[in-house]
């Protein structure tokens, strides 16, 4: 195991390279204070991980010329994945977070965690096979699921809508068939880390990013850092209770819940109430006595159906005075609303808009912006990647893995 001083300045030294301030072994000499035998010893260290390559030598104008420095993306892969209530999204990543291959599946994790993992394996192995054919060599997985999950464990505690998943520990069973470390979290944290990386949240510090579809919650960044909270349970805005009407239960069990109201899964059964009463054109054609769900309540709005439009604008309303406490608690600089129901298009952003900038105080608006997440459905799947490849290269992992001079293994501090 490496010392942390030594740990730090590889981490630093990568970091320089990675970032392309510094490309030369001269150029990391002026950029760091570690003298030219430290940087050196460091830079020799990276090449033998892998993590850095050497190239041509580079035209100078006067002196040796020194060869080229770049960051070996390709020397590890991580798989990810975000699993949703009714489909997942599978991915193959290298080490600056590009996926390289991507696929999705319809599945309902209604169906317990039994199929849903099964599944999950089956696509991730199709996966393997594309990296393994390529030489790639794997070094974590990174996951995204619907429903709370505690950071220490990675255990789902009382997911409401994930049945049979409460204290199931996905971390474990992944471990154990593809003997590498993984990480797990909820699908919205894992979506506003992807928007930090690649997406509209980049450079930002203070950000709020909201998935509305089957349920609703918040991913929070914190000056430049997702806040997960004591346990892992901050952003969880769908249990905000918004209503006094004990009629209104949640699948959590509590009632008047904003998820019971406005949410996908609430949008569903308000549209069968519709078709109940015969009050819907669109929903009585469109659904011919199956079930309604959320989406054909989105379809009806962009069609026209005053019922479902009127659905769609309670739901905005019910969001948008969530967001103005959070707006007035948190003061971010950016709120980006992302999921299925933002498919409804600008009218639902438009009435967010509305609500929260008349219910915050002037001063938590004034510089506020509200849009829509940049990457779309490949947020969280992207996010899922920067999830594994973060904490891989967190100062304390790193230190043990590089220190035994291999690629990321179980070690106590990933278990």
């Amino acid at each position: 195991m490496l010392d942390d001083e030594e740990s730090r300045s590889l981490l630093e030294i990568l970091e320089l390279v990675r970032s392309g301030q510094a490309v030369t072994r001269p150029d990391l000499a002026r950029a760091t204070q570690f003298g030219r035998a430290v940087v050196s010893r460091r830079l020799d260290q990276l090449l033998e991980l892998g993590l850095l390559g050497e190239g041509d030598r580079l035209s100078v104008p006067r002196g040796r010329s020194p060869r080229g420095l770049h960051f070996n993306t390709t020397s590890g892969h991580v798989l990810c994945a975000d699993i949703g209530a009714r489909s997942m999204f599978v991915g193959l990543a290298d080490l600056s977070g590009q996926i390289l291959v991507q696929v999705s599946i319809e599945h309902d994790i209604g169906l317990g965690p039994e199929q849903t993992l099964k599944a999950l394996c089956e696509e991730f192995d199709k996966v393997l096979v594309t990296a393994k054919d390529a030489g790639r060599q794997l070094w974590g997985v990174g996951l995204g699921v619907p429903g709370p999950i505690e950071h220490a464990t990675g255990l789902a505690v009382s997911p409401p809508i994930m049945p049979g998943w409460s204290d199931v520990d996905v971390r474990r069973r992944l471990q154990e068939r593809y003997g590498v470390p993984v990480w797990v979290d909820n699908d919205v944290n894992v979506m506003a880390l992807g928007e930090l990386r690649g997406g509209t949240a980049m450079n930002q510090r203070d950000v709020v990013v909201v998935k509305l579809s089957t349920g609703i919650g918040a991913g929070l960044i914190s000056n430049g850092v997702l806040h997960r909270g004591a346990q892992g349970s901050a952003g969880d805005i769908g249990h905000v209770k918004v209503s006094d009407d004990p009629t209104i239960v949640c699948r959590c069990g509590n009632t008047g819940c904003l998820e019971a109201l406005a949410s996908g899964w609430a949008l569903g059964r308000q549209g069968q109430e519709l078709v109940d009463r015969g009050e819907s054109p669109f929903l009585l054609e469109r659904t011919a006595g199956r079930p309604v769900t959320g989406d054909d309540v989105v379809d009806g709005a962009l069609s026209g159906d005053y019922s479902c439009m009127k659905l769609m604008n309670d739901s905005a309303r019910l969001v948008g005075d969530t967001l103005a406490l959070i707006v007035n608690f948190f003061n971010p600089a950016l709120i980006l609303l992302g999921g299925r129901l933002m498919a409804a298009g600008d009218a639902y952003l438009a009435t967010v808009r509305n609500i929260v900038y008349s219910r915050s105080l002037p001063l938590a608006t004034r510089e506020l912006v509200i849009g829509k997440v940049g990457l779309g459905s490949g947020s969280a799947l992207q996010g899922a990647a920067a999830l594994a490849l973060h904490e891989i290269f967190a100062p304390e992992y790193f230190a043990d893995w590089a220190g035994s001079r291999s690629v990321p293994q179980l070690l106590p501090t990933a278990s």
